[in-house]
């Protein structure tokens, strides 16, 4: 079982790693920011990434901590490599 207090270490650690939240009815989110997800008492409010900017998000959902079964590490996104940018030309 899960406090608040394991999920915002979790969330706050620097470098933020993304992790995917898991709860007991199978369902999962995968936050790849660290300001798509609020830590309350009871509850994690988890934003879906808009298309425009990653770090806003376009709908919450809200998760009851109680059902959080696992906190996974996901890769880190990869970001795309700008021409030339591997020093050759």
């Amino acid at each position: 079982m899960f406090t608040p207090e394991d999920i915002q270490a979790r969330v706050r650690q620097r470098v933020f790693v993304p992790v995917r939240i898991v709860t007991g009815a199978g369902q999962s989110f995968d936050v790849y920011h660290p300001d798509l997800i609020m830590v309350g008492r009871r509850s994690l409010t988890i934003g879906a990434a808009s298309n425009e900017n990653p770090s806003q998000y376009d709908r919450t959902t809200q998760v009851s901590i109680v059902h959080v079964t696992a906190l996974e590490d996901l890769p880190m996104p990869v970001a795309p490599a700008a021409p030339g940018g591997n020093g050759s030309q």
